[in-house]
């Protein structure tokens, strides 16, 4: 085959196509983040290739399933893609992916960088092959730093960038987010990243490496609100946003259930006072500002307790909604299958899956008027798409 590479360019996309459509994008990460940033670009259009090893990606084991390696998890994060063994470890595999990187536009994996460098999928050899291809990856630490080869997961990365420790200050024990947040967020903006690599590319015609430090990303996300005092180089006046660690900052509990109610705005207090039953704080002066709120938070939220304790949470609603107050359920993971919103905008799609019969997902989460994206395909058997795909770089079967 021509050793020069393809000088790759999307195709004109068809009416209801996705924003990304005519693009591939080799996927070669595993577990979470990097699916689902894979995922996020397959929904809109893009042709992803998800490469597996023999064994497939690990959550293919992960959580209830019909058939083997079908797993929920699984199923959750790798829709819009197609499977195809290849053992990297193989030279027939190696010269397979190789081929295959000269049409494509991007490829992403989650390997350690050193580890994706012996594996000869790293920056520079990919770049040798196709230099217009967008090189992207996560890890746990930037690619120039000490740390660069480290071991990261969800649960190291909450506790290193200060997640623990902001659970710990709000209720008393370090814990993590009962969700593996640090990679779904990171897997967003490793999604977002691409993107905006793409428009680069448009302008130049040069493709570039992608990093996503796991580290820095979540240190970003966490300090938003909570670099404070240390924002104008004064963390003496402390750090962290008082109102978010207030022990009343939860789902106040009504007389037979919960509700959750917020203000910000000083109209919206005005309101809020006024539908609990209190005018007289409108002229309180601890609570004149939000300034002054913030400084006297525990307080404010602990009266709202105490108000809210004393009707039903149907009731409250029909209060805060006249009111024009935001307020909303408390909803568990099982309400959110019958939540009257996510049902009246059809949410939870059901479709039938060749192999594993009726199977459930959520909907694409972001509208675009011209170019929707959309479940093209369900989630892949393992190796399902290998003679498909290598087919379509004109080789035989590479040796998986």
């Amino acid at each position: 085959m021509d050793s020069q590479p393809q000088q790759p360019s999307p195709q004109q996309p068809a009416e209801g196509d996705g924003p990304l459509a005519g693009y591939r994008v080799l996927d070669l990460s595993v577990n979470v983040l990097g699916p689902v940033a894979t995922q996020i670009l397959g929904d809109m259009g893009a042709d992803v290739i998800k490469i597996e090893s023999p064994d497939g990606d690990y959550t293919r084991q992960v959580g209830p399933s019909r058939n083997p390696k079908m797993g929920a998890l699984f199923l959750n994060t790798n829709r819009n893609k197609r499977s195809v063994v290849l053992d990297l470890k193989k030279p027939d595999a190696r010269a397979a992916l190789l081929d295959l990187v000269r049409s494509a536009d991007v490829l992403v994996h989650s390997m350690r960088p050193g580890a994706a460098e012996r594996l000869g999928v790293g920056y520079e050899a990919i770049r040798a092959v196709n230099p217009r291809i967008i090189h992207a990856s996560a890890s746990g630490f930037r690619l120039d730093s000490e740390r660069r080869d480290w071991p990261a997961f969800d649960d190291v990365i909450q506790g290193a960038s200060g997640v623990a420790g902001m659970m710990a200050r709000a209720t008393g024990e370090p814990r993590y987010y009962p969700t593996v947040i640090a990679d779904k967020l990171c897997g967003y903006i490793l999604a977002s990243s691409i993107a905006m690599a793409f428009v680069w590319r448009e302008r130049t015609g040069h493709g570039q490496q992608v990093n996503v430090p796991m580290m820095d990303a979540m240190v970003n996300f966490n300090l938003i609100e909570h670099l404070w005092g240390a924002t104008l180089d004064r963390p003496d006046l402390g750090m962290g946003y008082s109102r978010v660690f207030s022990p009343h900052r939860r789902p106040y509990p009504t007389q037979d259930g919960h509700i959750c109610v917020m203000a910000a705005m000083d109209n919206q207090w005005l309101r809020l006072f006024d539908a609990i039953g209190r005018p007289e704080l409108r002229d309180d002066p601890r609570f004149a500002t939000a300034e002054l709120r913030t400084d006297h938070i525990d307080k404010l939220y602990g009266i709202l307790a105490e108000a809210i304790a004393g009707n039903t949470t149907a009731e409250w609603r029909r209060r805060f909604d006249a009111a024009d107050v935001p307020n909303g359920p408390a909803n568990s993971l099982e309400d959110l299958l019958v939540d009257p919103y996510l049902v009246q905008t059809g949410y939870f799609e059901r479709h039938e899956h060749p192999t594993e019969g009726a199977v459930v997902t959520p909907r694409i989460p972001v509208q675009f008027s011209d170019s929707p994206g959309r479940v093209r395909r369900l989630p892949p058997r393992l190796g399902e798409h290998t003679e498909e795909v290598l087919s379509e770089i004109r080789l035989p079967r590479a040796d998986a």
